[in-house]
């Protein structure tokens, strides 16, 4: 599986353990960093990833930052992009069978390693299943869809403060 990877300064050396996961596991990784502990702003990294996502250019993906929040949150922002936060392989295991989430996201001062990377192992194991599942998503993805054609993603205040 052809699988991004990206992340923020303050998960870089989590994302470096999923990396080295995924490359053992046989999966082809797409790097898009941060690639050190320079400082690295997590929208642009989700952005990007979600974008290129959309553009078939690998399968899934998986964003790490402080919290994970603020890359779920950044990801989503993209049309047809689901991301989700997972920290135990139960809810990692149902983003994937019953939300079809394309990305997985995670925080590095949340999770210790040992216990992302069984996170990351249930994530990719699992597939979509489709059934109810399915028409609840399909109606996200519908209600998205209307909510840009209806013009009703206006520009909102920027919050101030806050980060991963």
């Amino acid at each position: 599986m052809k699988v991004a990877l990206g992340s923020d300064h303050n998960a870089y050396e989590l994302k470096e353990r999923i990396k080295t996961y995924l490359e053992r596991h046989n999966h082809e990784v797409v790097d898009y960093g941060c690639y050190g502990c320079d400082a690295v702003d997590y929208p642009d990294v989700a952005f990007q990833v979600s974008l290129d996502l959309k553009k078939g250019k690998f399968n899934r993906a998986i964003l790490v930052c402080g919290t994970g929040i603020g890359m779920a949150i950044a990801a989503c922002k993209v049309p047809g992009i689901r991301a989700a936060l997972c920290h135990d392989t139960y809810s990692a295991e149902r983003a994937r069978k019953s939300n079809n989430a394309q990305i997985l996201t995670m925080g590095a001062k949340v999770i210790g390693p040992e216990a992302a990377l069984k996170v990351v192992e249930a994530w990719i194991n699992s597939e979509f299943e489709g059934g109810n599942s399915g028409r609840k998503v399909e109606k996200i993805m519908e209600k998205e869809q209307e909510f840009i054609r209806r013009g009703e993603y206006e520009k909102v205040d920027q919050p101030s403060g806050g980060s991963c």
